[in-house]
């Protein structure tokens, strides 16, 4: 397993992704910057069409701080356009692609943006809310507009023919701490907010990334994830331009294609997230396993089966501890001083402390010197590392982010005195049952580790004893069995009686963000399941 990185480069350390850009075009201009299957873009031109369209924009009424909303799949149009829009240091909104109704008119609701890019594909539920969305005046299309969707009364302009043009748009200066972009939160467990990242954070965290990892202009990074979420957009684009490597970008995960992706892009490192390393695990071992020149691949969460992965596949596998709020604070070191356990060692600039406010019991640990578990505290020495807030959400901002730059994550976790973190789940996805704070994500580690489980996802639901119980939903793997009897079997063989499910249900699926987030507010709705084990607990 090779993993070195001794011909790394430094990274490009500017402030702004613009800048980085007009350099990378001058330096390797002809070295290709990102793929798709649909096509591929050098960093000349990339530089120069974003120029372009920043210009056609601009002739538009496009200034700095306009908030323009993206409603794209992944492609390269949706890159041009981001770069387009932080060389006006306009507002960059890339939104989920899954949002319907009194969702999708949240986001113009929050953002109130006039200007909205939106595929073909995705015509028909954005004309939907229109009419609610406040002032939206100008819907730029990538492709044509479908006979099937009623015409809107705001102006129609066609993408293809923006990106026609000839002139170039300077590059707009300004403060790099001002907002670049709005991401909005998953909204799995409340309303979804919209993350106000700076221009240096979009910057610096993808140069952070690369330096961590290692990473070199040789490197194809691959990432079947959406746009709208920093895997994709800061962690590889943006990394891969910092190196002056190539940024591979899939249209979603599929574990079906996965692997024929990373062999077409000829992909050198790739991400997970969620399941995936899971599903892609769980599928049979083929010859194809090492036909590929994958050498590292990262994200969260790392399975217990790490060590059999990398003889399987022939490449290491890497963990971090992010998110979009507070920016990605801990990695893996490649050094060779990886821990199992922990989700990384913090990093510079960073510093990560645990409240003790927010405290909870280590479960059934009995080593008196182990760490306190408590909310996971972020905040960098150095300005621009994590949000800026929450847009238009200031009392949201005031719990979030205290009055000494602390971000407060609402993730549980513990960190020794070598600086490394262990994560416990989400502070919010704690179940309190009789007497005992349960992690759901412990919980789903235990219902994994059976091996004809593909995922689950556990949740806590109203008791008659006035707390929760824990209730579990379960996929299985395809062309398995098992019963819901059988899985609390296993459970109670396993786990700690505390924290054995009283209700589990098999289902086919759990419903996703494309993020591969579970909606656990969806699983809530649906209340207890038809498997009830109390008679014993």
């Amino acid at each position: 397993m090779n993993n070195t990185c001794s011909n790394s480069p430094q990274p490009l350390d500017y402030d702004s992704i613009t800048a980085m850009l007009e350099s990378r075009a001058v330096s390797d201009p002809h070295t290709l910057f990102v793929r798709t299957a649909q096509g591929s873009i050098t960093y000349a031109q990339a530089r120069r069409q974003s120029a372009i369209l920043a210009a056609q924009l601009q002739a538009r009424g496009v200034t700095q701080d306009t908030p323009v909303v993206l409603f794209m799949k992944n492609s390269i149009e949706q890159v041009v356009l981001w770069f387009a829009l932080a060389r006006l240091r306009a507002i960059h909104v890339p939104i989920n692609t899954a949002l319907i109704g009194d969702r999708l008119t949240h986001v113009f609701s929050v953002t109130a943006a006039r200007i909205v890019v939106v595929d073909q594909v995705l015509l028909a539920p954005l004309v939907e809310v229109l009419p609610s969305s406040g002032g939206v005046d100008t819907v730029i299309v990538n492709g044509a507009w479908p006979d099937a969707v009623p015409r809107h009364e705001a102006q129609t302009l066609y993408l293809t023919d923006l990106m026609a043009g000839q002139s170039e748009a300077p590059v707009v200066t300004g403060d790099e701490l001002s907002t670049a972009t709005l991401l909005f939160t998953s909204g799995t467990t409340g309303v979804s907010k919209a993350c106000m990242l700076s221009h240096r954070y979009l910057a610096k965290q993808g140069v952070i990334h690369a330096r961590q990892f290692g990473l070199r202009a040789d490197d194809v990074l691959y990432c079947p994830f959406p746009l709208f979420h920093i895997d994709a957009a800061t962690l590889t684009v943006v990394a891969a331009l910092s190196v002056g490597g190539t940024a591979a970008i899939g249209e979603r995960f599929s574990a079906t294609r996965f692997w024929g992706e990373v062999t077409a892009f000829n992909a050198s490192v790739f991400n997970f997230m969620g399941a995936t390393l899971s599903i892609l695990w769980k599928r049979d071992p083929s010859p194809d396993d090492r036909r590929h020149r994958v050498r590292l691949a990262w994200g969260v969460p790392m399975p217990e089966w790490k060590a059999q992965w990398e003889v399987r596949f022939g490449f290491p596998l890497y963990q971090l501890y992010g998110l979009t709020d507070a920016g990605v604070p801990a990695y893996d070191p490649i050094d060779g001083t990886q821990r199992i356990g922990p989700c990384g060692r913090v990093v510079d600039p960073f510093e990560l402390r645990i409240d003790a406010a927010s405290s909870v019991p280590p479960g059934d640990s009995t080593d008196p010197d182990a760490a306190p578990i408590g909310e996971i505290l972020v905040r960098s020495r150095e300005p621009g590392l994590t949000m800026n807030g929450y847009y238009k959400m200031p009392t949201q901002t005031a719990q979030t982010i205290d009055p000494e730059g602390w971000v407060h994550t609402g993730d549980l976790g513990s960190l020794d005195r070598d600086g490394f973190l262990t994560f416990h789940g989400r502070l919010s996805d704690s179940i309190r049952r009789r007497g005992e704070n349960i992690s759901a994500y412990e919980v789903e580690q235990i219902i994994d580790s059976h091996p004809a489980v593909l995922e689950s996802s556990a949740i806590g639901i109203k008791s008659e004893l006035m707390e929760e119980d824990v209730m579990v939903y379960v996929v299985l793997k395809e062309r398995t069995n098992l019963s819901e009897r059988e899985l609390y079997d296993h459970c109670k063989r396993v786990a700690p009686a505390f924290m054995i499910p009283r209700y589990i249900e098999v289902v086919g699926s759990l419903p996703k963000t494309p993020t591969q987030k579970v909606e656990k507010f969806k699983l809530k709705a649906l209340g207890k399941g038809p498997s009830t084990f109390d008679a014993e607990q």
